[in-house]
């Protein structure tokens, strides 16, 4: 019998992984200064549906992006082309990969080999091409009322490429030339997060260098506003827009829907510091569970698994963690859920954790949000500053969390940012702020 060889686990101490480049489009700002320098100011980006009428939907408001135009980082070919959720994640990707200096300028002008080429890319969405199927679902409907089957030449070759979500990290690829896994990933409002975890992971255990990571959704027709309206979870606060989005409010009725994508530039430690990148924040842990429970109401059980995983992950003690951004959406069952799940895991520690939500500013961009969240906790780390929850006029008692409702000052050592999603799915990250 051949002697064995002991078995070596190449990875048993796994590579660190930073975040070196961000890049976003939100209701707040079609980039992350525009956007940070609006939340740190409290400002809304919520407001009336102005995209198509909603006057017959039982809610009409939203966090539509405004002015963005899509010709700064796609051809007009392929504008026509590609859904507006591709759209987003291109030029968030594009700006991501700027911001990290992988690329320079947004053009597609490149050095033959770049640090970027092999790279992996993740991006995950909830709905996908939704607007542009509805689109062609109407115009098929108004144009021949007879059976479409007799009409092929009715739709464009391009909608199915043009709407299905791995689409965008493909786009991406092409953009960039990038030969490494190009991956598309559908959770429900915790995609965007998942596709940062997956991403981090596959750098851990060594697959790439370098990853492009996050989320994007444009969900603002009336398939999806009216669907999400129809299952009694968006806020009918269409009376005040911007007050519309409550995180732990007593007074809160529901999410307000939003569109949007966040991408973060994840790299393995080694090679940013020898591009002498600069690094927002480490990316040290994540965790996924699900609740097992039910299609549409949050279990904490599940929750709480999912953020003790990601804690165990980054070998952070309950003790270690400052601050928690929220998935707080705003729904009554939510965020009671949230919270005592945040408390189960923490018990008496959370008194002292600092808790806030984007959504209360942004609204809900579904797919986007765990993106965009986890690159504003990047920055707050990387800052020492916490964004506020607004609204927060009435704390509900049985959220009884340690919530910032005005912008401060705060070194954090440790953050968690979380996002669970319909079907019970639940994804976290945890972040620390870089030392050697």
């Amino acid at each position: 019998m051949p002697n064995r060889k002991p078995l070596v686990l190449l990875y048993s101490i796994m590579r660190r992984v930073v975040i070196t480049g961000i890049g976003v489009v939100t209701p707040l700002g079609n980039d992350i200064e525009t956007t940070w320098d609006n939340l740190t100011q409290k400002r809304s980006g919520i407001g009336r549906i102005t995209k198509f009428d909603p006057s017959d939907l039982a809610s009409r408001t939203a966090g539509e992006v405004k002015d963005f135009s899509p010709e700064k980082y796609i051809s007009k070919k392929d504008i026509q082309r590609l859904d507006p959720f591709i759209h987003y994640a291109v030029a968030a990707a594009m700006m991501a990969a700027e911001d990290a200096g992988l690329i320079k300028g947004k053009s597609e002008v490149r050095s033959q080999k770049s640090e970027v080429d092999s790279a992996g890319i993740v991006i995950g969405s909830s709905r996908g091409g939704i607007t542009t199927l509805e689109k062609a679902f109407v115009r098929s409907q108004q144009s021949h009322p007879s059976p479409v089957t007799r009409h092929p030449s009715l739709f464009s070759p391009y909608l199915m490429p043009a709407t299905t979500i791995s689409m965008a990290p493909s786009y991406i690829s092409m953009k960039l030339g990038i030969k490494g896994a190009a991956l598309g990933i559908s959770t429900a409002c915790a995609s965007g997060t998942n596709a940062i975890g997956e991403a981090f992971r596959m750098i851990q255990h060594g697959e790439v260098d370098i990853a492009i990571a996050g989320g994007s959704d444009a969900p603002l027709c009336r398939f999806a506003v009216g669907g999400y309206a129809a299952s009694g979870a968006l806020s009918k606060r269409d009376h005040e827009p911007e007050k519309a989005s409550r995180p732990f409010d007593k007074n809160r009725d529901g999410f307000v829907i939003a569109e949007g994508a966040g991408v973060v530039i994840l790299e393995e430690l080694d090679s940013a510091l020898k591009r002498g990148a600069r690094i927002y924040a480490e990316l040290s842990g994540y965790g996924m569970s699900s609740d097992a429970f039910h299609q549409t109401q949050p279990d904490s059980e599940g929750e709480a698994l999912a953020i003790s995983k990601a804690l165990k992950d980054a070998k952070v003690s309950v003790n270690e963690v400052d601050y928690i951004n929220a998935h707080a959406t705003s729904t009554p069952l939510g965020d009671i859920a949230e919270a005592r799940a945040i408390k189960k895991v923490f018990d008496k520690n959370a008194n002292d954790i600092y808790v806030s939500s984007c959504k209360s500013m942004l609204g809900h961009m579904l797919g986007a949000a765990g993106a965009v969240e986890a690159a504003i906790t990047a920055i707050s780390i990387s800052r020492g500053i916490i964004i506020p929850t607004i609204n927060l006029d009435d704390p509900d008692p049985d959220c009884n969390l340690n919530h910032v409702t005005s912008t401060i000052e705060k070194e954090i050592n440790a953050a968690v940012t979380n996002s669970f999603g319909f079907g019970g799915v639940n994804a976290v990250l945890v972040m620390k702020r870089f030392s050697m």
